[in-house]
């Protein structure tokens, strides 16, 4: 059972799993995007949020802890100087994960872009709103019901009158 593991192991052991997380920290800390597996974007998503959280803090502790963490002084420099004001009054949320439609070109891997949001801009995308109902504000008024003639009968084959009721023939002509 899989109880409280927590996680992705990217196949990688815990110690290859670190150092990737930092180094792609430190590349987003550097570049605010980056194109990445969507595994990794998705793994390296609470772990840069986390750190950010740490940066809004701004304090010594909380210094030492990043740079404990990333292991780059310069990251770090910059996660306090720049990314974390930008943050300030966000609760949470910093990053956004988009999906690629470009395959990795080796093994046709997922890939994806994952970055940091900008000042100001919101995590959640707008949905395309679907056209509104049309109002109808009476139902329209029934069409005037036409009564339809009967049906005409096909005329009745003529009946030929009785012998004693046709004229005499008249005698052929010699």
């Amino acid at each position: 059972m899989r109880h409280l593991k927590a996680g992705r192991k990217l196949n990688r052991n815990a110690s290859h799993r670190a150092a990737l997380m930092r180094n792609l920290s430190c590349a987003l800390i550097e570049h605010e995007r980056i194109i990445t597996t969507l595994a990794k974007a998705k793994a390296l998503r609470p772990f840069i949020e986390k750190l950010i959280t740490l940066a809004k803090k701004g304090t010594l502790h909380a210094r030492r802890l990043a740079v404990a963490r990333l292991h780059n002084k310069d990251a770090v420099a910059k996660l306090f100087k720049e990314i974390a004001p930008r943050f300030a009054d966000r609760p949470g949320g910093y990053t956004r994960v988009i999906r690629r439609q470009e395959r990795r070109l080796g093994d046709a891997g997922l890939t994806a872009y994952i970055e940091l949001l900008r000042e100001g801009e919101r995590k959640t995308r707008t949905r395309a709103t679907p056209a509104p109902a049309p109002r109808v504000s009476a139902p329209p008024a029934p069409a005037p019901q036409v009564e339809a003639p009967p049906p005409e009968q096909p005329p009745a084959p003529e009946q030929t009158p009785p012998a004693s009721e046709q004229p005499p023939e008249s005698p052929p002509a010699s």
